[in-house]
């Protein structure tokens, strides 16, 4: 790897990574190594907000250097929380003894594109009587309406105010607890309705929850903080308020989005990569969809080996909540789906708009025809939404080098394996985007033995 730019060093491994913009990749080469992932995204930055609900200070372990935690972090300074790196690499401790309230303007500046301003709207009523949202970002794959947060709010007793400046939220008579139904399995909307629910007066029932790992984990936090949680059957949580909490210390679930994108990795360029600290149990419906691709694990200890077994092979995959095959995996999926012999159908149930990076796959040789209605098939197993939309994808195509531009997260991350994987080289940009969840992203490809110069 070679770069134009300045760079800083990794002092453990000696690797440099850089903080740029364009990547020039030369493709056809295997990756393979080992690489570590840290703790979920998914749960780290929503673990983070909830040191707002505790009287005494928090440490959250295995936290990834990745943009998201960074404006998460930069907010609750913003907030008034103390938030001081730990000695053990990955360790942040957050006092939030000196909270006060911000102004729409420092949360905007903070904030930039990410949603997660909203996750602090419970905690903030209970700590200071107000929350203030600005205008609300994140990946452009379709339409994340914040109705099912700001009804859950109201529920609770909250009062929402809409200005040219955002939505200020007060709870002049405090917060009681509700009963809620989620429409849909929202993780946002469950994660609100957790983070609000522990310290309102009496008892919360949330029926149609959404149940993923992180936000499992996500209540393990919360009652270690002295919230009481309960799980009962068909998607219903139990929630006790609590008149205080105090803080935690706990060690995140492993990122299993990011574990997913390697294995995808290792079949796309049919490498060999070790993905330590991914664990079986969280990954089982992944695991199964990429064995039938053509995919070979090897569950161990500290981690999981992937890599190809032969030829890569169709599937068909219906995106879903929670057990089911989570929308991050299917991006990357597709890149691999591109290089198995047959016809692979991929239904996306979740975000309407999370196939539109596939053209940027056909500029690169795929054969990948999106139905942006979906498709009817006898053997679905996904109820059929509304947004739906499906991708055919016919291979194998041998991919060659593009000029493509990072759409969002997984996309992004989609665009630099395919050009790993296509022969020639391509520019891919805008990769900053793909910061937001992969630490040291730069670095794990060199180690992977990727072919690539930082351009711009």
């Amino acid at each position: 790897m070679k770069s134009l730019l300045n760079v800083d060093a990794d002092a453990k491994s000696g690797v440099k990574e850089v903080a740029g913009e364009i990547l020039a990749i030369r493709g056809g080469r295997p990756l393979t190594g080992r690489v570590e992932v840290k703790g979920a995204k998914n749960l780290v930055t929503k673990a983070m907000v909830a040191a707002l609900l505790g009287e005494t200070a928090s440490t959250l372990r295995d936290v990834p250097d990745i943009s998201d935690v960074q404006v998460v972090r930069s907010l609750l300074e913003v907030h008034g929380v103390r938030v001081e790196d730990g000695e053990e690499e990955g360790t942040l401790h957050l006092d939030p003894s000196g909270a006060v309230a911000a102004h729409f303007e420092e949360i905007d500046a903070h904030a930039g594109a990410s949603r997660i301003p909203i996750l602090f709207c419970g905690p903030l009523l209970h700590l200071l009587g107000e929350a203030l949202i600005p205008d609300l970002g994140g990946c452009r794959i379709g339409d994340r309406p914040i109705n099912f947060h700001m009804d859950a709010l109201r529920a609770f007793g909250a009062v929402v105010d809409k200005s040219y400046e955002g939505i200020r939220i007060t709870a002049p008579n405090g917060l009681h607890g509700a009963n809620i139904e989620l429409p849909y399995p929202s993780v946002g909307a469950t994660e609100q309705v957790l983070l609000t629910a522990v310290r309102a007066k009496g008892t919360t029932e949330l029926r149609g929850a959404a149940i993923e790992p992180e936000i499992m984990d996500l209540i393990a936090v919360l009652q270690k903080m002295g919230a009481i949680i309960s799980y009962e059957p068909n998607r219903v949580i139990l929630i006790e308020g609590v008149e205080s909490l105090r803080g935690y210390d706990h060690r995140a679930i492993f990122d299993r989005n990011e574990a997913a994108s390697w294995a995808c990795a290792a079949l796309a360029t049919d490498g060999d990569i070790f993905v330590g600290g991914a664990k079986q149990q969280e990954m089982l419906t992944f695991l199964n969809v990429f064995r039938k691709a053509g995919g070979w694990f090897d569950v161990r200890e500290d981690g999981i080996q992937f890599r190809r077994d032969g030829a890569l092979k169709p599937v068909t995959v219906e995106t879903d909540v929670h057990p089911g095959f989570m929308t991050d995996w299917q991006q990357p999926l597709i890149v691999a789906l591109t290089q198995a012999e047959g016809r692979s159908v991929v239904h996306e149930t979740v975000y309407e708009n999370r196939l539109g990076f596939t053209q940027a796959l056909n500029q690169m040789g795929a054969d990948i025809v999106v139905h942006p209605h979906g498709i009817d098939a006898p053997d679905r197993r996904v109820a059929r939404r509304a947004l739906e939309q499906a991708a055919v994808i016919n291979g194998p195509t041998p991919l060659h080098g593009a000029d493509v531009v990072v759409p969002d997260l997984r996309g992004g991350y989609s665009y630099v394996i395919a050009a790993l994987a296509a022969e020639g080289e391509s520019v891919v940009r805008n990769i900053g985007i793909i910061r937001r969840g992969y630490e040291k992203f730069l670095t794990k490809l060199e180690t992977l033995g990727a072919d690539f110069d930082v351009v711009g």
